[in-house]
């Protein structure tokens, strides 16, 4: 490429930064091309972002297909998602723009599993005000691990939920994306159950009957508001059983808790760890019945009074 730069314009002065250069050669083409002493910058996407050059006015982006919103398969067919992409990008042509571009990115993308702790999935699924909650409970944590803050006089904490159901708002239901962030904006900041079947009967006002993801989105932020009070900080489930375990392996009632494992004839076991296991053949929509059901049970024994 630096040979084909040197051909069409021979006159310009070219500097060269990629991965394979020592950090301090790097530097010093960096530092030197930020002075002027280049006209032309050839790298590769280590300097993608972060980067402060006052006096560049054009970025000639080679292959950009391969890279963000523009993103679309190798054999340059177009897909209906790198359509709506392209789409997106000719619409956003104002200053302050950026943000708006992000949202679709993300709409489009995902970032993230936020109902628990792998790196993929949508953030679309809880919505960007959990999000943001979840990042100020990750500072808290980071902050009692330094003797700023003790977790246990935290604001709030999140239960890590992972069900393996598909949990959005679909485009197909809801059409335009502020609506739809809108709504999970709404979502996130549910605090009673009441309120969840409020906002379900509005959507069904305005939208029609919710597809089974809504109703799953619904659930499960419930099931959410249900391990806080019971105190469950985690809970998984797949295709043989699930696995529920407690903030800081603790119980509020633990003798109802054993009475209540004794109810379910070996189904319920609580392990040394102080995890409590269901072994169970579940499909996917068995497990949200089956979490549910036993963190219900949980949230009524955590917050019954106890005997003296």
């Amino acid at each position: 490429m630096r040979e084909r730069l040197a051909e069409i314009a021979p006159e310009a002065r070219c500097a060269t930064a990629h991965g394979r250069l020592p950090p301090s050669e790097i530097e010093r083409v960096m530092t030197e091309f930020s002075e002027g002493k280049y006209d032309i910058l050839l790298a590769t996407n280590i300097v993608e972002s972060g980067l402060d050059m006052p006096a560049v006015n054009t970025i000639l982006i080679w292959r950009a297909d391969l890279f963000g919103l523009a993103g679309w398969p190798a054999t340059h067919k177009l897909a209906a998602s790198a359509q709506k992409r392209l789409e997106v990008m000719q619409t956003l042509d104002t200053l302050g723009a950026g943000f708006t571009l992000a949202s679709h990115d993300l709409d489009l993308r995902g970032a993230g599993n936020l109902l628990g702790d792998e790196q993929s999935g949508h953030i679309r699924e809880v919505g960007i005000e959990l999000y943001q909650q979840m990042l100020e409970d990750a500072v808290a944590d980071l902050r009692a691990e330094g003797g700023q803050k003790s977790r246990e006089h935290s604001r709030d904490w999140t239960p890590n939920i992972s069900l393996g159901l598909p949990v959005l708002i679909p485009e197909s239901y809801v059409t335009e994306l502020p609506v739809r962030l809108g709504l999970y904006r709404r979502i996130g900041a549910l605090t009673t159950d009441a309120d969840s079947e409020a906002l379900a009967a509005e959507l069904v006002d305005r939208f029609g009957p919710m597809p089974s993801e809504v109703e799953n989105l619904l659930a499960t932020v419930a099931l959410k508001r249900a391990c806080r009070d019971a105190g469950v900080e985690k809970l998984e489930a797949g295709p043989k059983g699930m696995v529920i375990g407690f903030r800081r392996n603790y119980f509020a009632n633990p003798a109802g808790l054993l009475a209540y494992i004794a109810t379910k004839n070996g189904l319920l076991r609580l392990r040394p760890d102080h995890k409590l296991v269901m072994i169970r053949d579940m499909n996917v929509q068995a497990r949200l019945a089956a979490a549910r059901d036993v963190v219900l049970n949980l949230q009524r024994l955590a917050t019954q009074p106890q005997a003296a």
